[in-house]
């Protein structure tokens, strides 16, 4: 059998450099003192599990920063584990640029958690677990003199030019719906003029920018402001998304429909009558997911053709960032699955107290049901609250120090 220590430190430092995240790293140096001692360490900042990319400035008034999805996996085999407890657990991460302390956050949305469990381990050391990065989010900030605030909630991707943190490009959505571009050589923002319809998703697919707008017109941006079209609109829905399922590029288009609650009907007269209406409008009325359909690219054809199952892998649409598993990393029998942000079933109340996963939905792309998480138990069971085997880590160099919201 070959004997792993013995690799000579060039390849070692050649296959660290390709590894993705700074986590990554540390976990590569832990498996021998060979391996430790030929590669150099991550850049110990005040929290040494903060994604590689740091709070990054791109303007005298604007900041940065970037969130990881990881998925954490139990220590136990999975014939270990008790039948009904969750052995995978999904959470996103985000250090604080102000004190360098790690906040966690919904996978899926930008709200943190209001407190952890009493029992949850501050430290939390990830060498006891099975991790796997499945998405990252870029989050604009407005600087002050005294605090970092989100510059607003549209999307952010973010291409690194030849791995230099120092040379990049951000592609955005612009609030009047057209792409925006920042380039860090020429410190400036243009807005691509190019939007027959008000633009709905971008991502960073294989190194390349691509942006749909709503009707499914789908175009790859270049770094000269350029876009070509890679495929003709998809009508029938109301949102798009675009989503990197195992290196193949999906569009998913998410339909909606407007409910109302019961007695939201009111009436007034004299002045603010329009305002009242908006109001009410906005309080009583909410759109409802009912449906989802499925696209994968024909790149040769330039169309997206309808796709009827997800090769058992499960869709992940937040509001930052979309990302996909295999039931196989999710620990969990059943794929073909769309789980998604919607704020109808946040609307509903759960009476369970869930408030941190009840404004998420689960869409089974084989049978057509939708419903919230909390219907869905093995899905449910991926979001919080975190499981037990959580508490049980010890204190070790790969830790992270998690700093209660509240």
């Amino acid at each position: 059998m070959a004997d792993w220590t013995q690799l000579p430190k060039e390849l070692l430092e050649l296959i660290s450099k390709r590894l993705g995240t700074h986590y990554d790293v540390i976990r590569f140096r832990s498996v021998c003192s060979t391996w430790r001692s030929a590669v150099t360490a991550p850049n110990r900042c005040r929290n040494r599990f903060a994604p590689r990319f740091p709070l990054l400035p791109i303007s005298s008034q604007f900041s940065l920063s970037k969130r990881s999805v990881f998925l954490l996996g139990s220590p136990t085999t999975s014939t270990q584990t008790n039948a009904w407890s969750p052995s995978s657990w999904v959470i996103k991460i985000e250090e604080d640029p102000m004190n360098g302390r790690v906040q966690l956050l919904n996978p899926l949305s930008r709200s943190r958690f209001d407190s952890l469990p009493d029992n949850f381990p501050k430290p939390l050391n990830l060498l006891d677990f099975r991790v796997l990065e499945l998405g990252e989010e870029y989050v604009l900030h407005y600087l002050t003199h005294h605090s970092v605030g989100n510059l607003y909630m549209e999307k952010v991707v973010l291409s690194c030019l030849e791995d230099n943190v120092n040379d990049f490009i951000i592609l955005t959505i612009h609030v009047s719906g057209k792409l925006a571009m920042f380039k860090s050589s020429v410190k400036k923002w243009a807005i691509i003029q190019d939007m027959p319809s008000p633009f709905d998703d971008v991502i960073l697919y294989k190194g390349n920018f691509y942006a749909v707008d709503n009707t499914g017109r789908t175009v790859v941006v270049g770094l000269d402001f350029e876009t070509n079209l890679i495929a003709m609109p998809v009508f029938g829905g109301d949102k798009k998304f675009l989503v990197d399922s195992n290196g193949e590029l999906l569009l998913v288009d998410m339909y909606l429909s407007i409910e109302s609650e019961p007695g939201s009907s009111s009436s007034s007269a004299g002045f603010g009558l329009v305002e009242e209406y908006f109001e009410n409008l906005a309080l009583y009325m909410n759109e409802r997911t009912v449906k989802f359909k499925v696209f994968k690219l024909d790149d040769v054809g330039k169309q997206w053709v309808e796709a009827k199952d997800l090769d058992n892998r499960v869709l992940f649409l937040g509001d930052g960032c979309t990302f996909s598993a295999s039931i196989e990393d999710l620990s969990v029998c059943r794929g073909n699955c769309i789980i998604y942000v919607d704020n109808f079933f946040y609307s509903l109340g759960e009476e369970d107290g869930a408030s941190e996963h009840c404004d998420i939905g689960v869409f089974d792309l084989e049978s057509g049901s939708i419903g919230p998480l909390t219907k869905f138990p093995q899905f449910s069971q991926l979001f919080w609250p975190p499981p037990h085997w959580i508490s049980s880590t010890t204190a070790s160099d790969a830790q992270i120090n998690i700093g209660d919201s509240a």
